[in-house]
């Protein structure tokens, strides 16, 4: 499990995909009971257009892989086409 002892540390934060993609930050986080159930992340301008013009994404807590200086989520997790995935990777190049 991961913990954090303050969410305004993590707000700010910046975001890569398990593949090492930036994604974007994080905004702010969905709490339940007093543990957080899912983060919304402010997407990167390039991933935009991959997803359709969204400026944000939810993401399911179980899907962050870790938690520190910055968050590494799956990229199974997003939102994103796969003909998309290409457009992403020559982004980055």
């Amino acid at each position: 499990m991961l913990k954090i002892k303050k969410l305004s540390e993590v707000v700010g934060k910046r975001v890569f995909t398990d593949a090492g993609e930036f994604f974007g930050e994080i905004e702010e986080a969905s709490l339940v009971d007093n543990k957080v159930e899912s983060w919304k992340i402010g997407v990167d301008r390039g991933i935009m257009s991959i997803l359709g013009g969204a400026r944000g994404v939810i993401v399911p807590h179980q899907f962050v892989k870790a938690i520190g200086d910055i968050f590494i989520i799956n990229k199974s997790a997003l939102p994103i086409r796969e003909d998309a995935e290409d457009l992403m990777e020559e982004d980055t190049n």
